[in-house]
């Protein structure tokens, strides 16, 4: 299963995370894209733990729910793991072998690089570009996944009846989404140093991008689990019931202060500890701008809690800003939605790849 792409049919990304299964479709025109269809497929707790997949048989029926409720015609589909179960790696090789013959060569060599067994992974590469230490090597990546984990995900999707194409890494897939919110970026994020945090049900991605290319990457166990759970406990509710009532609305007046606002300042806390951790392993100044993806941004006045405790310009993230949308789509559904649709964005662009 190929990680990076070689030509591409139409791909509907398909991201599945730990709360739910979420799937776009896309077109373009000229240099415009249009959101042909998207679905939001809420997930039990526990079918998907750690982003692996527990329950392959529950997992596939939301995904057929969600290529059910977008109306997709599309076949064909790209994934992608979690950047903690993927090994990458920069090495240099040849510049004059052929790409079948650099396929054989890494092949040979991998296994100084990955601490499995050959046997136990899926492995990819891409070339990068010339060897700026030698003009006779190109820089080429190295990526490696447990074939459990990739595997899983495959066969997941095609119980819905889909042919996965692709599987690609979520942070790979959230850099690739970046080009969408550009527009929502001091001066579209020309030479500045932007933190790109994906805060979902239950890990953190703080990737700190320039140019468009991330320039480093951490996950943290951080989630909306936790603010669900405190739900769950302060008003005796079920787990799915506290999901709901999360989203839509409902609970006691004493909500927004006493388990809302302690949540918001938890998660500005945690993205002012991975800043930290940022600053001290790069020797970096800060970020220009703070961009909040993720469901977790959907959380009222987040932005502004994260700005006023780090003193940094804080937006959140709307990859359909620019797009077009096909009268399948619901403008005002979707912009609850778009902060957490980043990857499966980031996925479905693989189609233009």
């Amino acid at each position: 299963m190929f990680i990076f792409s070689r030509k591409q049919p139409a791909l509907l990304g398909i991201d599945i995370s730990s709360a739910a299964v979420k799937l776009v479709e896309l077109s373009k025109a000229g240099e415009r894209y249009r959101l042909e269809s998207y679905a939001v497929v809420p997930l039990p707790a526990n079918a998907v733990v750690d982003k692996n997949i527990a329950n392959v048989e529950v997992v596939g029926t939301a995904v057929e729910n969600a290529l059910q409720q977008s109306g997709s015609k599309l076949k064909h589909a790209a994934v992608a793991v979690a950047g903690a179960s993927v090994i990458t790696k920069v090495i240099a090789m040849p510049s004059s072998l052929h790409e079948d013959e650099l396929e054989q060569q890494i092949q040979l060599e991998a296994d100084q690089y990955i601490p499995y067994s050959l046997e136990e992974v899926s492995l990819d590469f891409q070339v990068l570009g010339p060897s700026a230490k030698n003009p006779q090597m190109v820089d080429v990546l190295l990526a490696a996944a447990r074939k459990e984990h990739v595997e899983d995900r495959v066969a997941t999707v095609e119980s819905a009846g889909l042919k996965v194409v692709i599987v690609d890494i979520e942070s790979y897939a959230l850099e690739n989404a970046y080009s969408l919110i550009t527009q929502q970026l001091p001066e579209r994020g020309l030479d500045k140093v932007v933190a790109l945090v994906d805060v979902g049900a239950t890990v953190m991605s703080f990737n700190v991008v320039q140019n468009g290319e991330t320039v480093y990457a951490r996950e943290q166990g951080f989630g909306g689990k936790q603010l669900t759970e405190e739900i769950q406990r302060r008003y005796g509710l079920s787990y799915e019931e506290a999901s709901l009532a999360k989203k839509q609305g409902g609970l006691p007046d004493n909500y927004a202060g006493d388990v809302l606002e302690p949540f918001r300042q938890a998660m500005a806390q945690q993205v002012s500890r991975s800043l930290q951790f940022y600053v001290s392993a790069t020797a970096q100044h800060s970020v220009d701008c703070i961009v909040l993806a993720g469901g977790c941004a959907s959380i009222a006045g987040i932005d502004r809690v994260v700005m006023e405790q780090l003193g940094i310009a804080t937006v959140i993230a709307n990859p359909f800003i620019d797009m077009s949308l096909s009268n399948r789509v619901k403008p005002q559904n979707l912009s609850k939605e778009a902060p957490s649709m980043m990857v499966a964005c980031g996925l479905a662009l693989r189609s233009f790849n």
